[in-house]
């Protein structure tokens, strides 16, 4: 700040910036969080950026005395905080239970086509697509829904495709006390369809595999029941 005034970075640094959002790099398997990032309470944060997205509100010149608008500050703050990034409160954290492979099923269990809403980190604009999601059970086995709860938890935070996969990978392993794990999505990202290149017909495929599913028969066994397409 100077002046008084916020000053832009230098030139070479919002090129760098650019080429970051551009190339869709991955820094980290962990998402990025400060050590201080949850002394505040939901309702101090809700409070905060509500006064933040106001002013950002006023900058646009947008009129926060009409009716549509007066709302938008909290309403924005309660999502962000409530909603698209509640993955980041390791509260929210599902709980997951695991139960006896009794049936001592032994074969690849895949959860397919998954609703998958995320936040992409570099614009802040939305993700959307399916994520496909494999293990292969060693001696105890997960509640299906678990494993959608897992990938929506992931999912709920400023995010990069490539490491939501491994995140989504690396709970499941953990969970599950095994290595036997695949992860496919395959997600749309606003910033390509709506700013840039502006390409709305294209999409971004990122992969995770562990154990059995490194081996080429079982990933392909993997591919091919996720690309099939069945009836209900």
């Amino acid at each position: 700040m100077k002046n008084g005034k916020i000053s832009l970075p230098d030139n070479e640094t919002l090129e760098f910036y650019e080429e970051i959002g551009d190339q869709h790099i991955l820094t980290t398997l962990d998402t990025p969080l400060r050590s201080d990032a949850f002394h505040l309470n939901d309702e101090e944060k809700i409070e905060q950026i509500q006064e933040h997205f106001k002013e950002i509100m006023n900058i646009l010149g947008l009129d926060l005395q009409d009716d549509s608008l007066k709302g938008t500050p909290y309403r924005v703050a309660k999502m962000y905080v409530k909603e698209i990034f509640s993955g980041l409160n390791p509260k929210n954290k599902p709980k997951i239970a695991l139960f006896d492979n009794k049936y001592k099923y032994s074969e690849m269990l895949i959860e397919k086509n998954i609703v998958l809403q995320s936040t992409c980190e570099h614009h802040f604009l939305p993700i959307y697509g399916k994520a496909h999601v494999a293990y292969i059970a060693n001696g105890n086995v997960i509640g299906l829904s678990k494993i959608n709860r897992i990938v929506q938890h992931y999912a709920k935070r400023p995010q990069v495709q490539e490491r939501l996969s491994l995140q989504i990978l690396e709970e499941l392993k953990t969970a599950l006390n095994t290595e036997d794990v695949a992860v496919y999505i395959d997600a749309k990202h606003m910033c390509v369809s709506t700013r840039g290149i502006k390409d709305n017909s294209s999409s971004t495929v990122t992969t995770a595999y562990s154990g059995k599913f490194s081996e080429d028969i079982t990933r392909k066994e993997f591919l091919a029941a996720i690309h099939s397409t069945q009836e209900y």
